[in-house]
């Protein structure tokens, strides 16, 4: 499998950039992830110039617009750090990026509650890290996280599932683009889309089968914004427990009545929270490979991503 394009806070890999001359190495991305991962590794402190040690910064004034300055000196470096960042970005986006892995609170690459201070020095955690800001600006549907964030199984899972999804995408789009391979492309994200929004699976739906009524630009862009606005929200046991019933119901004529009865109790248990969502996954699977349907085979949701990543086992 080629490794995807993943762009990265350098501390996270072990690198000794951050202030105080130390790193925040975190051993399941490099490790564990990383075996699927082409790193690109972006530290915009000690990129834009910045010293390895040096004084801390931290972020002040509006949170929408907040400036980069030292915590003891007051040294301004919000210009130097934004006109950087308008550089990476043009070299970011020839790496071909299928997702980005910021530094939590971070006041250069925090995405989210990064600490603001106003004119009074009180913190408040509503501000975005000034190059992550910009990066999500430059590229709106790249999947982002932090690595804080990643440390609850579903919001991993959720974020590694779009990182694959994207990239599929960007995989379609190097091959034949017409009506009938964006048709195939989404027929076997159907029910990958179903456990994370069935609001989008049902629109998306209906925009595939018009598309013949809209150019092929137009088509495209509206499906693409759709798919990975639709993958962003969580999918739920709930949400979950609804597909695996819908899969389960391609079986009902083939499976005996105590293999249709152990389904459902399976079902059941992930329902209640007794058992993760590898083991009604796994069960299906079974009967997809036994039964050889064609359509279940294709189906995404049945395997996301990589096995060895482990994430349906917490999930």
């Amino acid at each position: 499998m080629e490794k995807i394009r993943l762009g990265i806070s350098s501390c996270l890999l072990g690198e000794k950039v951050r202030y105080d001359g130390g790193h925040k190495l975190d051993h399941y991305l490099k490790d564990t992830f990383g075996q699927f991962v082409a790193w690109v590794p972006v530290c915009p402190e000690v990129e834009s110039g910045l010293p390895v040690p040096r004084e801390a910064m931290r972020l002040t004034g509006s949170p929408d617009q907040p400036r980069l300055v030292t915590r003891k000196t007051g040294i301004d470096h919000t210009d130097r750090l934004k006109a950087w960042s308008r550089e990476r970005l043009k070299g970011l986006d020839r790496e071909d990026l299928c997702g980005f892995i910021f530094k939590s609170r971070s006041p250069s690459s925090g995405m989210r509650s990064v600490k603001v201070y106003d004119a009074d020095g009180i913190p408040h955690s509503s501000g975005v890290g000034i190059f992550a800001r910009a990066f999500m600006a430059r590229f709106p549907f790249i999947p982002v996280e932090d690595e804080g964030r990643l440390n609850d199984p579903a919001l991993r899972d959720n974020f590694i599932e779009r990182v694959f999804v994207f990239r599929r995408w960007r995989n379609f789009q190097k091959g034949k683009t017409g009506i009938q391979e964006l048709v195939e492309f989404h027929a076997a994200h159907k029910l990958l889309l179903l456990a994370h929004s069935p609001r989008h699976y049902t629109e998306m739906g209906r925009l595939v089968a018009n598309s013949k009524k809209l150019r092929s630009e137009t088509l495209h862009a509206e499906y693409f914004r759709m798919l990975m606005e639709g993958m962003a929200l969580l999918a739920t046991v709930r949400k979950n427990t609804n597909v695996l019933q819908h899969i389960a119901g391609y079986f009902k004529k083939q499976l005996s009545a105590d293999e249709r009865q152990e389904l459902v109790e399976v079902i059941g248990e992930y329902h209640k929270g007794l058992i993760p969502l590898i083991v009604p996954v796994v069960l299906l699977r079974h009967y997809v490979r036994k039964y050889d349907d064609p359509y279940l085979k294709q189906q995404h949701y049945l395997a996301p991503h990589p096995a060895e990543l482990m994430l349906r086992n917490h999930v």
